[in-house]
């Protein structure tokens, strides 16, 4: 057992687990100030729900022993982590690997609910919570990041049969998250208001802290996948560094050209659009590659988080246009820009079509992504659908116009009625509920 790899997983798992208050801030910057206390706790309850699942039977079903054609981990071989707690995988002890992947995990789920922002049922988000890891995010898991011969003898399909490249997640996170975030928006249905009220982010300084916090985890999120402190870990980091820069001003340039103006909020996500697509490229281009991975990402989530209004969904925090899209050039970036050359992997990696590889890393490339994205669309649909008809997922249009937080949550985010002098209440539901919609929310 390696102490200086085991020290930079459990510092890199610690990384990545900011990154989900990171992401609450994120979001919650974005909505409106009637939702932004529910908005972040979509996120939080994730780090509750996900990561009991994960211990007791969410890591076996990831990376137990496969039940056949790579298609699932025994969820039952390490139910409640048995047999895992002694192991050593590649030189860090077990416990180590289980505590990096859970923060995937975790991270993972929430991020789907910036797509149904204002507008979901609390106790039936966390209920999707659950049942979204256990059919969805742990078998893509699998699919995508249990090699053969680590944790377990037989892996995912997708590592090990059709070799793709998913250094750290843009398949099984990114992808998948924006696959699923575009399948609730269009079960839950648009915002009352959506495409002719204003619904502008009450507050770009959290939004601008969240995205900082994310760039901080992040690097734990790449770097960390190495699973080990030597050279790749260095190389991944830079090539992180470097796209994450590109994509940041390659969306303001398109925002200054297109709008005139380059703003906040498009720095912000132009950060996590760059983050993400160089997601699963970190370990096979240049630093140069990186840049122009970046470049591409930034400009093409900044066009992409348009098609709700052309195509009529309302993903109210851009999942699909920064994760399903960024994912997306992400992964086929590899295919194009993939070198053997001053990469991190070195002669480990392969060729894309730019440095002689042909095709045969960019189709495995493209099937990879298509095979998670349709997976998951076609499978968080009927999640989504059969929860709405049975339990209900979709809160009531009136409490949607009086504000989320107070219905779902009986709170507000910015108590400020002792600065006009008045004393410290909460409005009760019920009062809410019979809120006018000249009246609804600050």
């Amino acid at each position: 057992m390696d102490t200086g790899d085991t020290a930079w997983v459990l510092a890199s798992a610690a990384l990545v687990l900011l990154m989900t208050p990171g992401l609450a801030l994120f979001y919650g910057g974005m909505v409106r100030s009637k939702s932004v206390l529910n908005m972040m706790m979509m996120s939080f309850i994730s780090l509750g729900t996900v990561g009991v699942a994960w211990i007791l039977w969410g890591y076996s079903e990831s990376f137990g022993p496969d039940l056949g054609h790579g298609l699932l981990g025994n969820p039952f071989s390490h139910f409640g982590l048995h047999g895992v707690m002694d192991q050593v995988y590649g030189g860090i002890p077990g416990p180590a690997f289980v505590a990096f992947q859970s923060v995937f995990a975790i991270i993972a789920v929430a991020l789907v609910s910036g797509a149904i922002a204002d507008r979901a049922k609390f106790t039936t988000w966390t209920l999707f919570t659950v049942i979204w890891a256990t059919i969805v995010y742990f078998p893509a898991a699998h699919w995508v990041f249990a090699f053969n011969g680590y944790a377990a003898n037989t892996g995912g399909w997708i590592a090990n049969n059709l070799k793709v490249i998913d250094f750290a997640g843009g398949t099984a996170i990114h992808i998948n998250a924006g696959a699923a975030g575009l399948a609730l928006a269009l079960v839950l249905g648009k915002r009352v208001g959506f495409g002719s009220d204003p619904m502008r982010p009450h507050n770009l300084t959290l939004v601008m802290i969240g995205a900082g916090l994310l760039w901080f985890g992040w690097f734990g999120f790449n770097a960390g996948s190495a699973l080990g402190s030597g050279a790749l870990a260095a190389g991944v980091w830079i090539d992180t560094l470097a796209a994450t820069a590109a994509a940041m001003l390659g969306w303001l340039l398109l925002e200054k050209f297109r709008d005139g103006h380059a703003t906040s909020l498009g720095a912000a996500s132009g950060v996590v659009a760059g983050l993400v697509a160089i997601t699963p490229a970190c370990s096979t281009l240049s630093p140069i590659g990186s840049i122009a991975l970046g470049l591409v990402a930034g400009m093409t989530c900044a066009w992409a988080v348009g098609l709700k209004h052309r195509f009529g969904f309302d993903d109210s925090l851009d999942v699909v246009g920064v994760h399903l899209v960024g994912g997306i050039v992400g992964t086929l970036g590899i295919g194009l820009l993939a070198t053997t050359t001053n990469s991190p992997a070195g002669s480990a990696s392969v060729s894309g079509l730019f440095y002689g590889g042909g095709l045969n890393q960019l189709w495995r490339q493209a099937v990879g992504a298509a095979v998670v994205l349709v997976f998951s669309f076609v499978v968080t649909y009927a999640i989504g659908w059969v929860l709405q008809k049975t339990v209900g997922f979709r809160i009531t249009e009136d409490d949607e116009m009086a504000g989320i937080d107070q219905i779902e949550h009986v709170e507000t985010g910015y108590d400020l009625g002792h600065l006009f002098g008045g004393s410290r209440t909460h409005r009760a539901p019920q009062q809410a509920r019979t809120t006018t919609k000249e009246g609804a929310g600050v």
